[in-house]
């Protein structure tokens, strides 16, 4: 006597095809408010508030990234000066940000981002090419993505 199994079979299931994009830079933003090293906090924080953004890539004048700068960075600034009853004025962003940037390739797959967003704690990664900033990936493009591929992937 054979086994039988009791699992029905499965209709109407969708199956990702190569058209259905799943890489990091199909997802990722491309135009970006980025930030010099030289520019005084007082301006990041208002292009922050701004834009609505909680931060921002850093670049030289060859557009390539040399840190990032973020809201928890611009209040650190704020609470140091106030603490030290110092002036901002003389706060730049190269006096501020990270400088150690961890970045991800434009060709991994989406959900290893979603694993490296998880393992990180960070809001955002940027991508970069020879050398140069072409885009962010957010936590936010991360879900956007997920919810397209839903159709496609889950029931």
């Amino acid at each position: 006597m054979g086994i039988k199994s009791f699992l029905a079979s499965r209709k109407n299931q969708q199956k990702v095809t190569a058209d259905v994009p799943l890489k990091v830079s199909d997802y990722m933003t491309t135009k970006l408010i980025t930030f010099k090293s030289e520019e005084q906090i007082e301006k990041v924080i208002d292009s922050l508030i701004k834009h609505r953004i909680s931060g921002g890539p850093v670049v030289n004048e060859k557009n390539e990234l040399i840190g990032i700068i973020s809201e928890g960075d611009c209040i650190k600034q704020i609470n140091e000066s106030r603490y030290h009853n110092l002036p901002m004025e003389n706060n730049t962003v190269e006096k501020c940000m990270v400088k150690n940037v961890e970045t991800i390739d434009g060709n991994m797959n989406i959900f290893d981002a979603a694993s490296k967003f998880l393992e990180s704690k960070r809001r955002r990664f940027p991508i970069v090419e020879n050398g140069k900033l072409v885009g962010q990936i957010s936590q936010k493009d991360i879900l956007k993505a997920a919810m397209k591929l839903k159709g496609h992937t889950w029931r």
